[in-house]
């Protein structure tokens, strides 16, 4: 028997393969350790994922579609560094990845999930706004400003040029 936990996490990373799903697509595709297609369980985490707001139902005339909100895909890109084995190769091709985030008081929780991102992901505070990283991840954080719409509050930097103390500094810091 699959965790409930695990059901879920298995529901949203198969959402973010693309923008909606059918749900007797989703069904079809959804299965449990065993290999079996747990319809109820299905249908009881899809209700749950749908009262937290990481999910939404889109009913056309004939079916019934299912999509992530932008919580849902917030939560999505956070499973994905989570996974080991989707991670990058760590080892530095000789770009700096700065990232710039700049998000008002007003909207603090959204701040505090992007910083905890980043560190999931290995940037390193320089200043409270500034984050750098040697790691490939630039990607990822451009999905999730286009995602979260934050076109002017986060910013993405990718450089070879740094001045030679901060470098330094840098590569002790990531022990490069």
């Amino acid at each position: 028997m699959v965790k409930k936990q695990d059901f879920s996490k298995k529901i949203i990373k198969r959402l973010a393969e693309k923008p909606a799903f059918a749900l007797t697509e989703l069904e079809e595709r959804i299965k449990d350790n065993n290999g079996q297609k747990p319809k109820y369980a299905l249908k009881r985490t899809l209700k749950n994922l749908k009262n937290t707001g990481l999910i939404d139902n889109i009913f056309s005339g004939q079916k019934e579609y299912i999509h992530l909100t932008k919580a849902g895909k917030k939560k999505a890109n956070l499973l994905k560094l989570e996974n080991k084995n989707a991670l990058l190769n760590l080892s530095w091709d000789g770009f700096w990845r700065i990232i710039l985030l700049d998000l008002p008081e007003d909207r603090k929780p959204e701040r505090e999930a992007l910083r905890y991102l980043l560190k999931k992901a290995g940037f390193i505070a320089l200043k409270n706004s500034v984050w750098v990283s040697p790691y490939p991840f630039e990607h990822l954080f451009a999905n999730i400003k286009k995602d979260l719409g934050l076109t002017t509050e986060l910013m993405i930097i990718v450089t070879k040029f740094v001045d030679e103390e901060t470098k330094q500094n840098l590569f002790s810091q990531f022990q490069i």
